[in-house]
């Protein structure tokens, strides 16, 4: 969902909130130092004609307070504050539109088994198993078969928030064939940590030893790196202040965790992301496309429920392209398995249905290709797979 709009608006009334704040402070400052100034003088003043004098030691009081003219000031930074905080809500009115309703297709068919399913391994790839045992049980569905296989990964994942190194490795070694398969240098990373933890604990010679162990084995494919393992050994008691003080960062166990949960959901055949995270996140970025669409047909009193595919199109960002999709440059229609591409002997690819209208439904033999002059035999035409 595009909430640029509402950053922006809301950042507005940040701005003048501190603006105001400030100003605030400034002018009761200024007031506290007139006060502060006319107590001290009266405190100085000799007790002969005392009134006399605190009255016009008052008196130039009241003019400090009339040329410093709070209230005039004070209004002016909370006008300003005022006219930010009206326009907020006509902005969150204006995007957050409460009645989605309009972009739902009433005919769509709806599996609820499979988004059970769905809600109950997202709970599980979550760590969260109560939640998730008490959803299957109150929905009666079986137990997700991954289950048992999240509830080891947590264990591992737990065990690394401890700095407890021992379950990663252990199962990075027992899918090391099916790491290295996937590209991944995940076993790598951990023998590195791992590594690490023994040279701070200014052990050297462990670590050398644990080094040409279990580190020696990569470096074919990671020798910069166990290079640079090696060089923080000199620095071994003031990493800190060495050119290898990265070693220190946290960053590297979250990339280890994160790789690790990625090759792990890899292994199991799941996506890095689960279905219900995905699914959400991609429907906050179209729905408001489609609710613009809809007032737009309700104005022109149309239907889009009976509709094969979206009618607009949807821009969704590249981490939610997990297939390949053509579109014909001509008919402007997305292909589908009842008209699909088909690629001419030019090489041009057009959609089936565009094919036909251009030869005719088949009446003429041969035309021209719409972006060379090539004569396109139809018998030549070949059905394209993606």
């Amino acid at each position: 969902m595009e909430l640029k709009s509402i950053k922006d608006a809301f950042d507005r009334v940040a701005t003048k909130q501190k603006l105001s704040y400030s100003k605030t402070n400034e002018i009761v400052h200024l007031l506290t130092q007139e006060i502060d100034k006319a107590l001290s003088v009266i405190k100085e003043t000799p007790s002969d004609d005392t009134m006399l004098d605190h009255r016009s030691i008052i008196s130039d009081v009241k003019k400090a307070f009339v040329e410093i003219s709070p209230i005039t000031q004070l209004e002016a930074a909370e006008k300003e504050l005022h006219v930010a905080l009206t326009k907020y809500p006509k902005v969150l009115e204006k995007q957050l539109n409460p009645d989605i309703s309009k972009a739902y297709r009433n005919n769509a068919e709806f599996d609820t088994h499979i988004v059970n399913q769905i809600i109950a391994n997202f709970f599980y790839r979550q760590g969260m198993f109560d939640i998730g045992d008490c959803f299957v049980a109150e929905t009666g569905e079986s137990e997700c078969s991954t289950r048992q296989s999240f509830v080891e990964m947590y264990q591992i994942l737990e065990a690394m928030k401890r700095r407890d190194l021992e379950p990663a490795l252990n199962w990075a070694v027992l899918n090391s064939d099916k790491l290295k398969q996937a590209r991944s240098d995940l076993e790598m990373k951990l023998h590195s940590l791992h590594f690490l933890e023994i040279a701070q604990g200014k052990n050297s010679k462990e670590a050398i030893n644990y080094a040409r162990k279990h580190i020696a084995t990569f470096a074919d494919s990671c020798l910069p790196e166990i290079q640079k393992l090696m060089c923080s050994l000199l620095w071994n008691r003031k990493l800190d202040k060495s050119p290898y003080s990265e070693f220190l960062s946290p960053a590297l166990w979250n990339n280890a965790v994160k790789e690790l949960t990625r090759q792990y959901c890899n292994l199991l055949g799941e996506s890095s992301e689960s279905a219900l995270s995905i699914t959400v996140t991609a429907g906050t970025q179209t729905l408001p496309v489609l609710l613009k669409y809809m007032n737009v047909m309700a104005n022109k009193k149309l239907d889009w429920q009976n509709m094969e595919q979206l009618p607009v199109d949807a821009q969704l960002s590249e981490e939610f392209q997990f297939h390949s999709v053509f579109v014909c440059p001509v008919s402007k229609e997305q292909s589908s398995d009842e008209n699909p591409p088909m690629m001419m002997s030019c090489g041009h690819v057009l959609c089936k249905q565009t094919i036909n209208k251009m030869s005719k439904n088949g009446s003429k033999s041969s035309f021209k290709c719409p972006y060379c002059p090539t004569d396109v035999d139809i018998s030549r035409c070949r059905q394209l797979h993606f």
